[in-house]
């Protein structure tokens, strides 16, 4: 069997770090906020696995169909031998692309949940004998370093979960995307595309109101490990398309006023009746605006692809 290494570039209690100044920092800020990467623990990525197979939500099916449809043209324009994947959870989608790298060595996937990781990486090293799998529980949008691995490099990042970043986020995360690529490497991007609007808020507010358990259950995430009080019946889902900013706001509203404890900070938290707090940002793109933030961080787009209703794009990049 080919080797699997898992290499540990976090310190153990960094996402327990993470979390309090994330909640304390968005919960005492104007508007309050919180990050949407703390949805995730194991009931919230069941959630969004029910999420994928929902009529109403494209994004994961527009995607595979051009991974499905493109992949041997990924594969020859980059001639791959080391595929790194930045959040790569399952790795499920990713394996469309390992099949076609006729010439791949080395599997790289990122991501801070150590159990996600050896369940995925053990299971592509029984099926893919040959794949040297090197693991990485790391935080990419803290900047990190690759192992030492064949070039050329292809770094995917897939999914569309750039859009969950605003645009200083996505700046900085493109300048460091782009200082992990040597000559000759490149970038496969996911992006969300602007639609009609009722097909955006739809995709974010189900009839069957999976998107809405997921929501709340960011609240869950910290009861649990903050040993907060929040009553998620008290607050409802919203979903909304801002035009301006061109992104779907994901937000919670207290349906009444109240007061949250959130004993771990020593803090005390008022919402009045009606008041909403923003859980997530969801960018959706339009060609030019992809090609002027990879420009602008030094990376020149070389290949578009499209699902056949040009609802999702992959992108593929250069360093220039």
């Amino acid at each position: 069997m080919s080797p699997f290494l898992l290499t540990r570039t976090l310190p153990e209690d960094a996402t327990d770090a993470a979390l309090r100044a994330d909640v304390l920092k968005g919960l005492t800020g104007t508007p309050k906020t919180l990050p949407p990467k703390w949805f995730y623990d194991a009931q919230g990525s069941e959630l969004f696995e029910q999420i994928t197979e929902l009529p109403e939500y494209y994004p994961t099916r527009a995607e595979r169909e051009i991974l499905v449809d493109r992949a041997g043209e990924i594969a020859a324009a980059t001639g791959a031998r080391t595929l790194v994947e930045l959040g790569s959870g399952s790795s499920e989608k990713t394996r469309y692309l390992i099949d076609a790298l006729a010439g791949l060595h080395t599997y790289v996937p990122v991501d801070v949940s150590e159990s996600a990781l050896t369940q995925a990486g053990q299971a592509l090293v029984e099926e893919r004998p040959g794949l040297d799998v090197h693991a990485l529980i790391a935080d990419f949008t803290r900047g990190m370093a690759l192992p030492d691995t064949p070039g050329p490099r292809l770094v995917a990042f897939l999914g569309g979960t750039i859009g969950n970043l605003l645009p200083a986020e996505r700046a900085a995360f493109l300048a460091s995307a782009r200082g992990l690529l040597a000559p000759g490497d490149a970038l496969l991007l996911g992006t969300d595309l602007v639609k009609d609007e009722k097909v955006l808020v739809e995709a974010y507010d189900d009839a069957a109101g999976v998107t809405a358990a997921f929501n709340k259950n960011v609240l869950a995430v910290i009861n649990r490990e903050l040993g907060a009080d929040f009553d998620p019946g008290a607050f409802d889902h919203v979903a909304l398309w801002d035009t301006r900013n061109e992104w779907i706001e994901m937000r919670l509203r207290s349906l009444t006023a109240q007061t949250v404890k959130v004993p771990a900070l020593d803090l005390a938290v008022d919402f009045a009746a009606g008041e909403e707090m923003r859980t997530e940002v969801s960018a959706k793109f339009r060609k030019e605006g992809v090609g002027a933030e990879l420009s602008a961080a030094g990376l020149e787009l070389a290949h578009w692809w499209t699902d056949g209703a040009a609802r999702f794009a992959l992108s593929l990049s250069v360093a220039r």
